[in-house]
């Protein structure tokens, strides 16, 4: 996209028309360079750029809210289309988070004479993050805060399989959680009564109590068949797999047998199978082709049960 500003004596307006900027990543047919020619980033239709007027310089904002899907699997950052009239001021809102306030203050800084330069050369470049400066750090976001200077956004972190942690991952985050600094944390797991790893204890999920009495817990429930081939078909699209009717409802039906995990990994073999013998898309005689040749997991823990005098123990 191109945008050119035009000069009028009532006002500046902005014209955008379907055109590739030169020197983005693309040739004059359009056709995109490889990264590997020198450049940093490409420009494409969709994405919202906009143009210095002292230096020329031309920078990617992102890509236009118009292109967004509702399941999109890209980490691209959506920007709505700027509509009105130029902007002749810019306001610059820098995002950086804890963590990179405290790496670029955990590199040793030096002066600029001979001893002082063979000193951080010698230096490892990476310097152990310690808690007096975590506190340092957050003496200082806080007073930046607390000025105005600053705004808190408060992040999401996600811990999957949260029963892996052992009793030390827990008594940190217990302590973090009290923070004020403290992001969203939202555990998943799939355990119910278990023992805390490191510990004797038992405890729901595999969390200590006194931390479990402090979340909130969210209840989920299992899909139905319909749900199932609503997910299924979601991520066929997605992974741009052509399957019918029919094959999904096959895919529905083992999901509720084995799991939904399993009937979406099934669609990768479905659709080498399918290519094997043909056809572009998948149909039900290459699922059951693919099943007789995978096991799930309750089929894999029943042949071991089964047959456990043939396996070593």
């Amino acid at each position: 996209m191109k945008i050119e500003e035009v000069q009028s004596t009532t006002k500046k307006q902005r014209i955008a028309t379907h055109t590739h900027i030169k020197g983005l990543g693309l040739e004059a047919t359009g056709k995109a360079i490889p990264l590997a020619a020198g450049f940093v980033g490409q420009v494409a239709v969709g994405d919202v750029i906009y143009i210095e007027a002292n230096s020329g310089a031309v920078k990617r904002v992102g890509r236009s809210d118009a292109f967004a899907t509702e399941f999109d699997l890209e980490a691209e950052e959506y920007v709505p289309l700027p509509k009105g009239e130029v902007h002749k001021k810019k306001e610059i809102v820098q995002d950086v988070t804890l963590h990179d306030l405290d790496a670029a203050n955990a590199r040793p800084q030096g002066g600029q004479d001979i001893l002082s330069l063979m000193g951080q050369m010698m230096k490892p470049r990476k310097t152990e993050i310690t808690d007096k400066l975590r506190q340092e750090i957050n003496k200082v976001v806080n007073r930046y805060i607390e000025e105005g200077v600053a705004e808190l956004v408060p992040g999401v972190l996600f811990i999957d399989e949260v029963h892996m942690l052992d009793m030390e991952c827990f008594s940190y985050l217990n302590r973090a959680l009290e923070s004020s600094l403290s992001p969203i944390v939202i555990f998943a797991t799939n355990r119910g009564i278990c023992t805390v790893r490191g510990t004797d204890m038992s405890s729901p999920h595999g969390i200590p109590v006194d931390l479990l009495d402090r979340l909130v817990i969210i209840r989920t429930e299992t899909y139905g068949p319909a749900e199932m081939i609503q997910i299924l078909a979601i991520r066929a699209q997605v992974e741009e797999i052509s399957i019918d009717e029919e094959s999904l409802a096959y895919l529905g039906e083992i999901g509720q047998q084995a799991s939904l995990r399993h009937a979406v990994q099934l669609l990768s073999p479905g659709s080498v199978v399918a290519k094997m013998n043909g056809r572009e898309g998948i149909c039900k005689a290459d699922l059951e082709e693919v099943c007789s040749l995978y096991l799930n997991a309750k089929s894999s823990a029943k042949l071991l049960q089964e047959q456990q005098d043939r396996y070593i123990s």
